[in-house]
């Protein structure tokens, strides 16, 4: 049976029912101190008997300064020239060359310092070089005149910016079609890995052309949520696919009562993970699923059977929990929104990632969870995993993300797939293929864009 909400406190924490057995942890749950993400930052190694929410796991997983998935695994593809398009016939042919290349880039890496745990991942900012980015230039030259010039300077923030490959297209694009723009021009990137920061400070130095651009950068090694310095000036705030790598809290529901439950993980004295649920939300959360029945006025989709009939059937199968499926809420993401809004109230956002991702694990808005070994993708069914070796990689629900934007910053945005922004901003026959194909335009069908209007 489901507890009911007057138990004691005692008892207000449990692990669920499920079809398989699980170990007793109740005793360890008691005794283990509740750790933060903040806290986590000064372990130098995994912590063992703690507990935590779910999105501090998953953002320590991925961005622990020692040892963190972005921190210390990840390796970005770069395919050296610029593809030509145009020299292909169709995307196969593409698609073969970017393996090809793909193959030849990690051999390049095994040479010097062999890996079989090498986590090797490309951005379209890289495969679309520099026409992805000369995209986004336009769009932002377009809007600067509209809105700000020449009373403000073009203040670009880019948050999580890879190897600096965006960053660079676009100086380049606006210091050649338009000059009295690019010395107005400010380009500040906000990068919560030190290895990144590194990489990207490096990338302006490695050319004469990339070297005109160093007195127009800022690179700020830190996290976007550590943020404490308004900034009043109009700005354009960039964010491309770093929505999918935020941490998110993890959810099930009471089938008699409907009430949510939020997610605790506890890591015991040998390092396995156990999940427990707890009727007390912590402020985050709470705050986030208030907001979000204010924003869509309740219209979300939810895990659960939306009738009394159909949940109260769930609850008699055959092995059937006492609580629903899993549900991934953003609450990261939130409080991006708030730092926005907060910190930068006159910004403009630009954001691109994905709507939709295949071989998802089980729950609502779950996650891919993934590593690399011996250069195969390796998935695997939960997010409780050795921390810093797997991608742990959500999608963005953009009905929702749009009307939490709104409601925290007060700002109207729009939502684009990322096939109609570039028909408006890219000159797309600059990646088209000699059959009429274009993989700038096919290849990220699950792929959505929201920006301030």
């Amino acid at each position: 049976m489901v507890p009911s909400k007057d138990l004691p406190p005692h008892e207000a924490n449990w692990q669920p029912r499920s079809d398989i057995f699980k170990q007793d942890m109740s005793e360890e749950f008691k005794k283990y101190p509740m750790v933060t993400v903040n806290e986590l930052r000064n372990y130098k190694e995994r912590p063992r008997r703690v507990k935590m929410l779910m999105r501090d796991f998953i953002e320590d997983s991925l961005y622990n300064p020692n040892y963190g998935y972005f921190s210390k695994q990840v390796v970005i593809f770069s395919p050296g020239e610029p593809f030509d398009f145009a020299s292909f016939y169709d995307e196969l042919e593409f698609h073969a060359d970017l393996s090809k290349r793909y193959r030849e880039f990690e051999d390049a890496l095994d040479a010097e310092s062999p890996s079989d745990t090498r986590q090797l991942w490309y951005t379209p900012t890289e495969l679309f070089r520099p026409y992805y980015g000369e995209a986004i230039a336009r769009y932002l030259i377009a809007n600067y005149k509209l809105t700000t010039y020449p009373y403000h300077d073009l203040i670009i923030y880019e948050m999580g910016a890879g190897r600096g490959t965006l960053m660079r297209n676009i100086l380049d694009y606006i210091r050649h079609v338009d000059p009295d723009v690019y010395v107005r021009t400010q380009y500040k990137i906000i990068e919560i890995s030190t290895q990144l920061a590194s990489l990207q400070k490096s990338q302006l130095m490695q050319t004469a052309n990339a070297r005109e651009h160093a007195d127009r950068v800022e690179i700020i090694n830190q996290s976007i949520f550590d943020w404490k310095n308004p900034v009043p000036s109009p700005c354009f705030f960039l964010a491309f696919e770093v929505f999918d790598n935020f941490a998110h809290d993890v959810v099930r529901y009471d089938l008699e009562t409907k009430e949510p439950l939020q997610g605790i993980v506890l890591i015991d004295d040998i390092g396995e993970f156990h999940e427990f649920y707890t009727r007390k939300l912590d402020p985050v959360l709470e705050r986030y699923l208030q907001v979000r029945e204010m924003a869509t006025g309740g219209k979300y989709k939810v895990p659960y059977p939306s009738t009394w009939l159909g949940r109260w059937l769930a609850l008699r199968k055959p092995f059937a929990s006492n609580l629903s499926a899993q549900e991934y809420v953003p609450t990261r993401l939130m409080q991006f929104f708030d730092v926005l809004g907060r910190f930068f109230p006159a910004h403009r956002l630009l954001t691109s990632d994905f709507h939709y991702l295949p071989d998802a694990i089980q729950g609502l808005n779950a996650p891919i969870v993934q590593t690399r070994y011996k250069r195969q993708p390796i998935p695997v069914s939960t997010p409780l995993v050795h921390q810093g070796y797997f991608d742990i990689m959500f999608p963005t629900n953009f009905q929702i993300a749009e009307a939490t934007y709104q409601a925290i910053t007060g700002k109207l945005s729009r939502v684009l797939s990322h096939e109609d922004f570039m028909r408006r901003w890219a000159y797309v026959e600059d990646t088209e293929t000699k059959s009429g194909e274009n993989p700038l335009l096919n290849w990220y069908k699950n792929a959505s864009v929201l920006y301030t209007v």
